[in-house]
């Protein structure tokens, strides 16, 4: 049998409304499980639930209903226990940034139940782990935003925990200092046989670092499945046409859903997409049915499926959209 390090099972969280209004409703009968040792991705936009979904299992909150494991304890009955085989990297810095990096260290040790010297000898490994000796004795206030987080990823290690817990890691980070964290979080799970749940919002980082990846949309989960997996479900390509003019009166959708061998037709503004058996024959038959009827187009591209196409086909709207109506 499979041992799981998550499972959750039918999660409801409703925050209540502003002046007794209505309330939002975070999470909708949300349920995934995690095998031990896998890096599962928990993938949505802003709003889709993820932080919520992090925050019950970490026991930081309570779900209105519904049942969650970590390393087997449960969340509501066995919080002490859950607290301390876990690791947590919220998403804002959890240092102080008056105290050095190495007393940030030896602080979480001391406070996870080390003795001074494991502690001290704990935080100097990690520091050298994350490249981080030569600011050992700096105020993590001089850090950069990428040495800060890892700093923060170090925090979450010091008690050597089963399950980590890395809640939109690399928001705000510059490229590099992201693709340095990205192969830091790979070592972890692949080395160490440590279990993560990573909740993002960039496609390329779940793409990257996921073995199991989850959708979450609305609270729920839409999709899992692995990267390369989801995205093989889609057969065909892509096409994207983007368009002169906005699609004011809608009339484009309807102008190719009679066409052959295209489906999945969404237009978003100017930006019309469509999955397509082939590509090669498709685009001229779209570029003919949008030229007979003079609707100017602007560019066109043909790709293999992606991540932002699985998002596209179980919501029916593109990831960059979803993101922009939470906004």
């Amino acid at each position: 049998m499979v041992s799981h390090a998550l499972t959750a099972v039918d999660l409801v969280k409703t925050y209540p409304g502003a002046r007794r209004g209505p309330g939002v409703r975070a999470l909708d009968g949300l349920t995934f499980s995690v095998p031990e040792g896998v890096v599962l991705g928990l993938l949505g936009p802003n709003g889709a639930g993820k932080s919520t979904t992090v925050k019950i299992l970490t026991t930081l909150s309570r779900a209105d209903s519904g049942t969650a494991l970590v390393a087997g304890y449960d969340v509501n009955r066995e919080q002490d226990q859950v607290r301390h085989v876990i690791g947590y990297v919220p998403q804002k810095a959890s240092s102080d940034p008056m105290a050095t990096g190495l007393e940030n260290l030896v602080l979480s040790g001391r406070i996870h139940g080390l003795s001074r010297s494991t502690a001290t000898s704990r935080a100097r490994d990690l520091l050298e782990r994350f490249s981080l000796t030569e600011q050992a004795a700096r105020q993590v206030k001089t850090y950069s935003g990428g040495q800060q987080r890892r700093l923060d990823v170090a925090l979450g290690l010091v008690h050597r925990p089963k399950v980590l817990f890395l809640d939109e890691p690399t928001t705000g980070l510059d490229p590099e200092a992201r693709a340095d964290l990205w192969a830091e979080v790979r070592l972890l799970a692949g080395g160490e046989g440590l279990t993560v749940l990573l909740t993002t919002h960039y496609l390329e980082e779940a793409d990257r670092l996921a073995d199991q990846l989850a959708i979450v949309d609305h609270g729920k989960i839409v999709a899992e499945g692995t990267p390369e997996g989801l995205k093989a479900e889609l057969r065909g390509d892509t096409v994207q046409v983007e368009l002169v003019e906005a699609d004011a009166d809608g009339s484009v959708r309807g102008l190719l859903a009679g066409l052959p061998g295209i489906r999945e037709i969404v237009v978003e503004g100017n930006v019309l997409r469509a999955r397509v058996d082939r590509g090669a024959t498709a685009v001229p038959a779209v570029l003919g049915a949008l030229e007979e009827k003079a609707i100017p187009v602007g560019a066109v591209t043909v790709s293999r499926p992606s991540l932002d196409d699985v998002y596209l086909s179980y919501t029916g709207r593109s990831f960059q959209a979803a993101e922009e109506q939470v906004a």
